[in-house]
């Protein structure tokens, strides 16, 4: 069954801890597009990407689009297992065959390349950040869900983290990212989510 090449919410509401974050939200989101979520904490950035993700059930509506990668505030990697080791189990999860080829060509580019060796317990949070990214750039899903991507990350690595989502998007990838640092991609398009107010049911 072939994908749908767009991602679409109708009427989307979300709720946490029984009151509504937001609701009536409509998008659709071609190929291409890099939408940046903006918005007070308690606004609902976070609960979007993980109901786009699966990850929560208080919804309202619909959405459907490409499958979806996820990285929230927990990178996920395994702190005994080294760079390496962490993207082939994550490329098994995947049910795709494991390119260390294009790992190493990516760790090179994020400044990581000495490190794949090493546990990831020993490398820090910026490193870790970064094996991450690869994890997200490997993975075949065509839409990239990013929470607070550019945390941890020294202004050098968030301006290469820009390139690869700009890169990505030119491919006909879509990236929905919540982020306090704004991204600089051109042609971004923005969201701003306002919590409801005082609103504990649909």
């Amino acid at each position: 069954m072939t994908e749908p090449l767009t991602l679409e919410l109708t009427t989307l509401a979300c709720q946490r801890g029984g009151r509504v974050l937001f609701a009536k939200l409509n998008l659709v989101l071609g190929p291409g597009t890099c939408l940046e979520l903006l918005g007070a904490n308690g606004a609902g950035k976070s609960t979007l990407l993980r109901t786009l993700a699966g990850l929560h059930s208080q919804y309202q509506g619909s959405f459907h689009g490409p499958s979806a990668v996820y990285q929230g505030h927990r990178l996920g990697l395994d702190e005994l297992m080294t760079p390496l080791e962490n993207l082939a189990w994550f490329a098994g999860l995947e049910s795709c065959v494991f390119d260390q080829h294009k790992a190493l060509t990516l760790a090179t580019r994020l400044g990581i390349l000495p490190l794949v060796h090493t546990p990831c317990g020993k490398l820090s949070a910026g490193q870790q950040r970064r094996v991450a990214m690869i994890r997200w750039i490997l993975s075949p899903r065509r839409v990239w869900l990013l929470d607070e991507p550019l945390t941890a990350l020294d202004i050098d690595a968030q301006s290469l983290l820009n390139e690869i989502i700009a890169e990505y998007c030119a491919s006909g990838g879509i990236v929905v990212c919540a982020t306090h640092t704004a991204l600089s991609v051109a042609d971004k398009s923005i969201l701003q989510l306002a919590a409801a107010p005082e609103q504990s049911s649909w």
